[in-house]
């Protein structure tokens, strides 16, 4: 389709008309898009460009505000970082914060940023909101969910969806319109401390994945022959120290980011099952996730009882479920990470790993809270009488006398039937 099809089809689409309307504003295509939707069809005279920073870094918050310059508008800027390392993601991280394989990531930085960006809408007395979403993706509804959650009132404008805009069609429109585009990747990017998504929803089942789309990530191919150590403390469930030094948590993944990305480790190739339950294949790269995630379900196995690691992956799997499908303000989101964070203050330790081509191997772990007590549970050692379980084996073994005995009465029942029905049939015969 040229641009004047797109063209003649963005004209024929009815939209509703705001004076003053908010948008979520990233700098990349959809968003620099929305602010020339605004300006020529939405009719807004005074458009609020809000960009939160969740921690995309110092290249990507200065390219949008070039862009922002080249567009006309100046945006509010919101620094969303701390909130993000103190509150969202050390839930996260306590949680296993995995959606069968996706450590969720995006899924919590498109709410925060609604959440932001709602608040700020509502103050300056907008009477619409706009994001730069598809309508076959996800982030509509976790954004839409958490808009009408702080600004139930306002108007939620999403101009792909609404103009129903193919990236292509997209791309012509901004060439036309003279929108900047810096966009090297189809589908562009989005990246956090936690994760990096590439190319969402843009990737083919067989796509060969070149090896410059990587931001942390050297390939296993090409990481370095030599193993890189790691020394990773926990306290309270959370990383504090990076190989002997305390820091905050967003540092410490920052800096973990590039380490164990540099050993090939942390990227994700995957089937993903989307909030309409339609799959896409989905591309991440998350190294310090892998690696902080991997050590901490080890050491709630070394620090939580039987019961409680059970129970758990139940609330954590829920968890991520539903932090994934846009319900981070939902009361059972909250109420699941109140019992989360419950079980965390025993789950302390140290671990060193050896981090190799994509490898993480755990090469010592320690811990003041752990339940190994090897001076009785290893059978080298002398800890307690093993004479003792004997009765113990066998109160536990009595439910098991009992069924063995139901099982004979039954099958002895069934072999009388069996025979009654054997003697019936040679009766008729005769």
């Amino acid at each position: 389709m040229g641009i004047k099809q797109v063209l003649a089809k963005v004209d024929a689409t009815p939209v509703s008309q705001h004076k003053k309307a908010a948008i979520a504003y990233s700098g990349g295509l959809d968003s620099s898009l929305g602010i020339e939707m605004l300006r020529r069809k939405y009719g807004a005279k005074e458009i609020v460009p809000i960009t939160v920073d969740v921690g995309q870094g110092k290249e990507e918050m200065d390219e949008s505000r070039r862009k922002a310059k080249a567009l006309g508008v100046t945006p509010i800027i919101l620094d969303a970082k701390a909130e993000f390392a103190e509150e969202w993601l050390p839930t996260a991280i306590r949680a296993n914060s995995d959606y069968n394989g996706y450590p969720v990531s995006t899924s919590m930085t498109r709410q925060l940023v609604a959440r932001r960006v709602a608040e700020v809408a509502l103050k300056k007395g907008c009477t619409a909101v706009m994001e730069g979403s598809t309508g076959k993706g996800n982030d509509q509804y976790r954004m839409h969910n958490v808009f009408k959650m702080f600004a139930p009132k306002l108007e939620v404008l999403v101009p792909v969806r609404d103009f129903d805009l193919t990236r292509s069609e997209e791309e012509q429109l901004c060439r036309h319109w003279g929108v900047p585009v810096t966009e090297t990747i189809t589908g562009g990017d989005d990246k956090t401390l936690w994760c990096r998504s590439i190319a969402s929803g843009a990737i083919d089942l067989n796509q060969q994945l070149p090896d410059h789309i990587w931001m942390w990530l050297v390939p296993p191919r090409k990481a370095p022959n030599k193993p890189v150590e790691v020394k990773i403390e926990f306290e309270g469930g959370v990383p504090t120290h990076l190989n002997g030094r305390a820091m905050g948590l967003d540092k410490l993944i920052e800096k973990l980011n590039y380490i164990a990305g540099g050993a090939g480790v942390g990227r994700i190739d995957m089937f993903e099952d989307g909030i309409m339950s339609l799959k896409s294949r989905e591309i991440y790269e998350a190294p310090a996730a892998h690696v902080v995630l991997k050590l901490h379900r080890d050491l709630e196995q070394m620090c939580l009882t039987k019961e409680e690691i059970q129970f758990k992956k139940t609330v954590d799997a829920r968890w991520a479920y539903l932090v994934y499908h846009g319900c981070w303000y939902h009361p059972l989101t909250r109420a699941l990470a109140a019992f989360v964070n419950e079980t965390q203050p025993v789950v302390s330790g140290t671990y060193t790993v050896s981090l190799y081509k994509g490898n993480i191997e755990i090469a010592s772990r320690d811990s003041r809270t752990s339940l190994f007590s090897p001076e009785i549970r290893s059978i080298k050692a002398t800890g307690f009488n093993q004479q003792i379980c004997a009765n113990a084996a066998r109160v536990r073994g009595l439910p098991f006398e009992i069924l063995a005995k139901r099982d004979q009465v039954v099958a002895a029942e069934a072999k009388q039937k069996s025979a009654k029905k054997a003697a019936k049939k040679t009766a008729k015969k005769k």
